[in-house]
C-alpha cells in the first residue's frame, strides 16, 4: 500500500504517462462518478419519499358522505359528532366546496358546476396510530348509513412501492456503473500492457519479476481514477446543487438531492473508484502478464 502512494521511478517509467489510455480511464473514472453522484442521490430521495407518502397518508383518511341534499347538513354532523369523541383522531374538518373543485379540477376543469353535481361532502381527518380505523369504519357505517371512511390504502401501497423501487433501481444503477468502471479500466490497462509489450519483455530480461511490472501499472491507473472520480464527483455535487428547491418548482424531481450529513456521502464515491480501479487493474495484469512470452 506505501508503495502504491508514494510510488517508485524507475517502475512508473514502465507505464506511458500520455496516450489515449490516460485519458480514457480520467474521461471514464470522471462520467461514472458524475453518475454516481446522481444514482445515490436518487436512492436517498426515494428513500425519503417513500417514508414520508407511508408518514403522512397512514396518518391522513377521508370520510365520505352521500346523502340527499336535504339530509347531508345532518349527516356531516353526526360524522363530526362521532369523530370528535372518537380516541386517536387528532383533528377533523369538513372541506368546503372550492376544496372540493380544486381536487377535480385536474380531471374535470376550473369551471366545474358543484351545485348541479350530486357530488359527496367530504371530512378530512388525521389520526394517530391509536385510531381504531376498523372501528371507526364500523360505527359510522351502523349511526350514519351514507357515510363511509377512507384511509387511503388503495393509493398509499402503489406510491410507497413505486418509490422503493426507484429507490432499488439507484442502487442497481450504482452497481452497474462500478461494473462498467472496471471493465472500462481493464481494457485501458490491457490496451497500455500491450502497447509496452517489447518494454516489460526487456524488463524481464534484467530480472523485473511480474509483480514489480504489475506495481507500476496498478499504482498509475488506480491515481489516474482516482483523479477523474475526484473531479466528476465535484462537478455531480455542483449539478445536484443547482437543482431547484422542492418549495421553489413543486414537482417529484425537485426533491432530488441530498440532506444534512448526506452531502458527504459522495465523498466516499472516489475512493470507491480508486479501490475498483485498483483491483481491475491488478487483475488485467497478472492476466495479461500470464500470456507474454
Amino acid at each position: 500500500m506505501l508503495d502504491l502512494v508514494i510510488g517508485d521511478r524507475a517502475a512508473d517509467r514502465v507505464v506511458p504517462p500520455t496516450g489515449h489510455t490516460v485519458w480514457l480511464t480520467v474521461l471514464t473514472a470522471g462520467a461514472m462518478a458524475f453518475l454516481a453522484v446522481f444514482a445515490l442521490a436518487l436512492s436517498l430521495a426515494t428513500g425519503r419519499l417513500a417514508q414520508s407518502w407511508g408518514e403522512t397518508l397512514a396518518q391522513a383518511a377521508t370520510v365520505r358522505v352521500s346523502a340527499p341534499a336535504d339530509q347531508a347538513d345532518a349527516q356531516v354532523d353526526a360524522v363530526m359528532a362521532i369523530l370528535v369523541t372518537t380516541p386517536g383522531v387528532a383533528s377533523a374538518r369538513v372541506l368546503t366546496e372550492d376544496e372540493q373543485a380544486a381536487l377535480l379540477e385536474p380531471w374535470l376543469g376550473p369551471d366545474l358546476p358543484l351545485d348541479r353535481l350530486p357530488l359527496p361532502r367530504l371530512v378530512e381527518l388525521v389520526g394517530t396510530d391509536a385510531l381504531d380505523r376498523e372501528g371507526l369504519r364500523l360505527r359510522l357505517a351502523a349511526e350514519v348509513p351514507g357515510a363511509a371512511l377512507d384511509d387511503h390504502t388503495r393509493w398509499r401501497r402503489p406510491l410507497v412501492t413505486a418509490a422503493e423501487r426507484l429507490r432499488l433501481l439507484g442502487w442497481t444503477s450504482l452497481a452497474l456503473i462500478g461494473g462498467t468502471m472496471a471493465a472500462m479500466v481493464t481494457l485501458a490497462a490491457q490496451a497500455a500492457l500491450a502497447a509496452n509489450r517489447p518494454v516489460i519483455r526487456v524488463l524481464r530480461l534484467v530480472g523485473a519479476r511480474d509483480a514489480y511490472v504489475a506495481r507500476a501499472f496498478t499504482r498509475r491507473f488506480t491515481l489516474r481514477a482516482l483523479i477523474g472520480a475526484v473531479v466528476g464527483t465535484v462537478l455531480g455535487v455542483a449539478a445536484i446543487a443547482a437543482l431547484p428547491a422542492a418549495d421553489a418548482a413543486g414537482g417529484f424531481l425537485t426533491g432530488l438531492g441530498f440532506r444534512g450529513a448526506g452531502w458527504l456521502l459522495p465523498g466516499l464515491i472516489p475512493p470507491l473508484a480508486a479501490i475498483v480501479a485498483f483491483l481491475a487493474t491488478r487483475r488485467a495484469a497478472f492476466r495479461a502478464l500470464a500470456g507474454f512470452e
